[in-house]
């Protein structure tokens, strides 16, 4: 491993960890350095940083219920790369459980554990991953899928953002008509440059990266480019801001800020409590698949 001033590369040619977590590289313990070295090897600039709070080598963003991975191992006087068990990794998710976290929440963080001890092992700093075979959190059996939006629902989604109070209104609209009408993970929309707004055949389209750094293109329809349009229209002071959804400080918005944009607006537009609770990417995108099929 190379480091280099603002960033980590590895000398097998990975992708860079990015400017988030270069200063992270400073004065780094082994720990850290290894934990950047996974990390540099993810092609998502937004797994790298949300890996990094679960770990724990960038500090959360708020006050979390359960400690990242890091931390706990600290608090337990276990060593996170040569004395962890298998014992050790089932509880800290018993932790999780009993801390309140949603299932998927609590599956990711488990997820980043398991990817960075598997790096590990095939680097050869540790003969096994002690996360191998850790069960993740599902919903129980018994959860019935939240119901798809229907057209009114849809459309209340979207009057909700269009008169959403707060100087971030056309933010709000640009981001939910992306969101329903073009059928974008939650990740793609976060990790999204302006740069990657364009056209193909004729029509605008997103160019979003997906599984395995395959890009595609997800066409903008009329509702959606308009707003987008908007949005940046307003937003012209920020000419040097790279992300398409950045905050008022040029700062790329997190998934969670999004989740939080969503379950507002859900409750504005008089979604029944529980479908406003579970309104998300997965129920938005079962509600653009049962719409195209209809």
């Amino acid at each position: 491993m190379r480091i280099f001033p603002g960033k980590v590369l590895l000398v097998d040619g990975s992708h860079p960890a990015g400017p988030a977590l270069g200063a992270a590289a400073a004065d780094a313990d082994p720990v850290t350095l290894l934990v950047l070295g996974w990390l540099a090897a993810n092609r998502s600039e937004n797994t790298r940083t949300a890996y990094a709070r679960d770990i724990g080598i960038t500090p959360p963003r708020r006050p979390g219920r359960a400690p990242s991975w890091l931390t706990w191992c600290r608090e337990q006087g276990v060593h996170p790369v040569t004395g962890v068990t298998a014992l050790h990794v089932a509880r800290y998710a018993r932790q999780l459980e009993a801390a309140g976290l949603s299932p998927a929440s609590a599956a990711r963080k488990l997820a980043a554990i398991s990817s960075w001890y598997a790096w590990l092992a095939r680097r050869g700093h540790i003969s096994a991953s002690p996360a191998a075979g850790i069960a993740r959190p599902r919903p129980g059996p018994g959860t019935p899928p939240a119901p798809a939006l229907t057209s009114g629902q849809v459309l209340a989604l979207i009057h909700a953002a269009d008169t959403a109070p707060g100087s971030q209104r056309a933010r709000t609209a640009a981001l939910t008509a992306v969101l329903l009408f073009a059928g974008a993970r939650l990740i793609e929309v976060t990790g999204a440059d302006v740069a990657d707004l364009g056209t193909s055949g004729g029509r605008r389209v997103l160019w979003v990266t997906r599984a395995g750094g395959r890009r595609q293109a997800l066409p903008l329809p009329g509702p959606a480019a308009s707003r987008i349009d908007a949005y940046l229209a307003a937003r012209a002071g920020q000419a040097g801001t790279r992300a398409l959804f950045a905050t008022r400080t040029g700062r790329r918005l997190f998934p969670a800020d999004v989740r939080q944009v969503l379950h507002r607006l859900a409750a504005r537009a008089g979604l029944p409590a529980g479908q406003a609770r579970r309104l998300g990417p997965r129920l938005i995108q079962h509600s653009v698949a049962a719409g195209s099929g209809r």
